[in-house]
């Protein structure tokens, strides 16, 4: 994921708690199947849960219904200190449907772009998958497996993200590192990433709130002192126009809290401990604008599947994460990966270290992926265990030009690596995305994970 999330509109009832469990609205995760397989047409099915980020819901006093956190400001009578706003405010329930657009069914999760609710106006959303305790973070390792889902994302325009992908979370969403927080994974605690976000309000069980400052562009969202990091597997982001899988690695392991240069901010980019550009791989960048997009050879206008594998340097799960290989399905037929069609490139169709150092060196980018580790950091952290997350969002710092168009706008289109996707450079905007397309949604289904060949 290249910039930050954008974070939801919640004004009345609509949750931004601190890490307490709050008690006004029942908390009751929405029910995904999802299928293991061990061999070719072997799969069974598990029963598991989803569950709605933190940053999304009502954050309101545990003494009563006042809100702790409104618009993109703290109240500073109940959020004096970090620790103190802790205590004094609780996460609440969701209402999945009707305050945020989310619904599952069977295999099947719907997220709804825009979903206008009885107290608020609510932007994009963000779930991870539970596992069956439906208390904790179903941690996965892919190494020599393969991850493979459905994806319908037609109703998806320039400037949406729906993303599927994996990151090194706390299982129990920092319960047992952190004693303030008393919420946990069941309200969907802990987040990080490689961009070590500042948007999150808790971090490490303590209120976000020094140095805290409104956005200047999103009415909901703001940033702290402390930004949260840690490694990131991008499997899929994506809309109708272009799509990236795109792993990105820290030098540190599992949920960490950072503060200044750490965090790589601004002109610090490439001085923090993540890889905010990651090693990405996205058909149009890599040269072959015919690939994927509405009625090409992977047509975004219909459902299709996504198959997504991890093989290691040994054929073992014991092994070095060595290549990231991606293929899709659609109408039955296997649809192999596109191939790099870069000057000073060879034909590469996956993600090699190879690959990442050939394709930052032809675009004349910084090679952080690397310098932090490469794959091999990035199998260490699905050795740790990596959390599944599914969003929908839109970007307030880039316009997703990063993902679908040409970025950044200082360069020459015509440089290699500088277009990304057919989407014009005026696009993207919010405020544009937000009221032209609030229909706009991304269905996820048909989860299936297993040995390589077994999952399709």
């Amino acid at each position: 994921m290249f910039p930050a999330v954008a974070l939801l509109a919640l004004s009345y009832i609509a949750i931004a708690y601190g890490q307490q469990a709050g008690t006004l609205t029942a908390e009751n995760h929405p029910k995904l199947t999802i299928q293991q397989c061990t061999g070719k047409n072997s799969c069974q099915t598990q029963p598991r849960s989803i569950v709605l980020d933190s940053n999304w819901r009502w954050l309101h006093s545990t003494s009563g219904s006042t809100n702790c956190y409104t618009g993109n400001t703290w109240d500073t009578s109940l959020c004096p200190d970090p620790v103190t706003c802790s205590k004094n405010c609780a996460l609440d329930g969701a209402d999945y449907s009707g305050t945020y657009g989310i619904t599952t069914s069977g295999n099947s999760l719907s997220l709804k772009f825009v979903t206008h609710g009885p107290y608020s106006t609510n932007i994009g959303s963000r779930v991870y998958l539970m596992d069956s305790s439906d208390s904790k973070y179903q941690l996965f390792n892919l190494k020599n497996q393969e991850f493979t889902f459905d994806v319908d994302m037609s109703k998806l325009p320039c400037g949406l993200n729906g993303a599927l992908y994996f990151v090194e979370m706390d299982a129990d969403g920092g319960v047992s590192r952190f004693p303030n927080n008393k919420a946990g994974a069941k309200y969907g605690t802990g987040y990080c990433d490689t961009q070590c976000p500042h948007d999150i309000k808790f971090i490490n069980g303590e209120a976000n709130i020094l140095g805290w400052t409104p956005s200047d562009n999103d009415p909901n969202a703001g940033s702290g002192q402390y930004g949260t990091c840690c490694n990131e597997m991008d499997i899929w982001e994506a809309n109708s126009m272009g799509a990236a899988v795109t792993p990105h690695v820290c030098s540190v392991q599992g949920q960490t809290r950072c503060s200044g240069t750490d965090c790589g901010d601004g002109d610090n980019r490439y001085n923090g401990i993540c890889d905010k550009d990651g090693c990405d791989f996205n058909s149009w960048r890599m040269g072959d604008q015919t690939f994927l997009g509405p009625g090409k050879t992977v047509d975004t206008t219909k459902k299709f599947t996504v198959v997504t594998q991890f093989l290691t340097n040994n054929n073992q799960t014991s092994g070095t994460l060595s290549e990231i290989r991606r293929l899709y399905v659609q109408n039955g037929k296997v649809i192999a990966n596109s191939k790099t069609k870069i000057s000073g490139m060879s034909a590469y169709d996956s993600i090699t270290d190879a690959f990442c150092n050939a394709q930052k060196t032809a675009f004349g980018d910084n090679n952080s992926f690397e310098r932090l580790g490469g794959l091999k950091q990035m199998g260490a952290s699905f050795d740790k265990g990596m959390a599944l997350v599914m969003s929908i969002w839109d970007d307030h710092a880039a316009k997703m030009l990063w993902l679908d168009s040409n970025y950044p706008l200082d360069k020459d289109p015509s440089q290699p690596g500088v277009s990304r996707g057919p989407c014009p450079t005026t696009s993207g905007d919010p405020k544009d995305v937000e009221s032209q397309s609030p229909d706009a949604t991304v269905v996820f289904s048909n989860i299936k994970f297993g040995p390589i060949g077994s999952t399709y």
